[in-house]
C-alpha cells in the first residue's frame, strides 16, 4: 500500500470533538490534512455493530479518504472510532491510530487513546490518561486573538474579567437562580475591582441568560449564542485578567485553563454530576484554577496544556 508520511484528522461536526484533534495535530508541529466527517443515520449504531467499516459515513465523506494512506490519523469521540478503525486495515496496518477518549469498541486495534481520568478508565499499554479536554488555544493562538481583538476591547477598563456561560446538560439545569446567583456576584466583583466583564454565552445557556444579564450591574461587554456579530470568544480569553467559567462544561474549563488568566469555576451542587465533580477537583488539585466564591485573590494559576501532553506521548512512541 501507498502511504504518504503526514497526518490526518478526523474532525466532525462536534465541535468539542473538533477542537481536541485539531489541537492535538497542532502540538505535534506537523503538517496536517482535516478531513471533514459526516455521517448517515447508521451512526446511531453501537460501534460494536458498525465494526471497522465506513458503513456510518456518507457516500461525500468516503470520497474524501482515498489512499495514499497518511502516517498517523486522529480522532476523537465513539462515531469515528469505525472510520478510524477502516482506514488502518485498508492501508494493511501500517497507520497508527491516535484517538482521544472511549473509541466505543475496537480498542486494541487503536495505537494510543488518549482517556480523560474523569471517565475513570481502564488502563492498557495502549492508553495514557489524561486531565481535561485538548484544544487548539496554544501560545500561537492565544497571541493572533490578542493581536485581532484588542483594538476592539482595549477600551474596556480592567480588569478586564471573562465570563464564560454554558448552561443545562442533559441531566442538570442551569436555572435562573443559579444565572442570578451568578450575575450579582460576578457583578459585585467587578464593581470592587472597577473592571469590566465580557460574558459570552453558549446554546445550552437558554433563557437564564436573560436572568444572567439582568442581575450584571456592572460595565459589561455582551456576546450571546447565536448572535449574528463576529464571536469575540477567543478575543475574550486572550484579553481577559481573570477568567469566571461555569463548571458544566469539560471543553470551557479546559480552554480557559490554557490560557495564562487565573481561573475561578462557578459549580453549585446542582448543576455538577459526579463526572465533572471528579474534573473540577483535578483541576483544583493541580493548581489550575480554583472555585469561585464571590470574591478575587491573586494567586497564581498554572496553565492546562492537554494537547501538548498527548503531542509528546505520540512524539515518544512512534516518531
Amino acid at each position: 500500500m501507498t502511504r504518504s508520511r503526514g497526518i490526518w484528522v478526523l474532525a466532525d461536526e462536534r465541535q468539542g470533538n473538533r477542537s481536541q484533534v485539531i489541537g492535538v495535530a497542532k502540538a505535534l508541529k506537523q503538517p496536517f490534512l482535516i478531513k471533514e466527517i459526516r455521517y448517515n443515520w447508521l451512526a446511531c449504531i453501537p460501534n460494536i455493530l458498525l465494526g471497522a467499516s465506513f458503513a456510518s459515513a456518507t457516500r461525500e465523506t468516503r470520497l474524501i479518504l482515498p489512499p495514499p494512506w497518511p502516517r498517523l490519523v486522529i480522532s476523537a469521540g465513539r462515531r469515528t472510532g469505525p472510520i478510524a478503525r477502516a482506514i488502518k486495515r485498508k492501508s494493511g496496518g501500517s497507520v497508527r491510530l491516535i484517538q482521544i477518549m472511549n473509541p466505543g469498541s475496537g480498542a486494541e486495534e487503536f495505537d494510543l487513546i488518549a482517556l480523560p481520568t474523569h471517565d475513570l478508565p481502564t488502563h492498557g499499554k495502549n492508553t495514557m490518561s489524561i486531565v481535561g479536554a485538548p484544544n487548539e488555544l496554544n501560545e500561537q493562538e492565544l497571541l493572533c486573538a490578542y493581536d485581532y481583538w484588542h483594538d476592539k476591547l482595549c477600551n474596556l477598563t480592567k480588569p478586564r474579567i471573562a465570563l464564560v456561560v454554558g448552561g443545562s446538560t442533559r441531566r442538570r439545569v442551569f436555572s435562573d437562580r443559579m444565572a442570578r446567583e451568578l450575575g450579582e456576584q460576578v457583578a459585585n466583583m467587578a464593581r470592587s475591582l472597577g473592571g469590566t466583564v465580557m460574558l459570552t454565552t453558549s446554546r445550552r445557556t437558554g433563557g437564564a441568560a436573560t436572568e444572567l444579564i439582568n442581575a450584571l450591574d456592572c460595565p459589561k461587554r455582551v456576546f450571546l449564542w447565536g448572535d449574528y456579530k463576529e464571536n469575540p470568544y477567543k478575543g475574550f480569553l486572550a484579553l481577559a485578567d481573570m477568567i469566571i467559567v461555569t463548571g458544566d462544561s469539560v471543553s470551557l474549563c479546559s480552554e480557559a485553563c490554557s490560557t495564562p488568566a487565573p481561573v475561578y469555576i462557578y459549580a453549585p451542587e446542582g448543576l455538577i454530576s459526579p463526572k465533572h465533580k471528579r474534573f473540577l477537583d483535578q483541576l483544583i488539585q493541580n493548581g489550575h484554577a480554583r472555585i469561585f466564591c464571590g470574591q478575587f485573590d491573586s494567586a497564581f494559576c498554572l496553565r492546562l496544556n492537554t494537547a501538548a501532553k498527548i503531542a509528546s506521548e505520540i512524539e515518544r512512541r512512534f516518531f
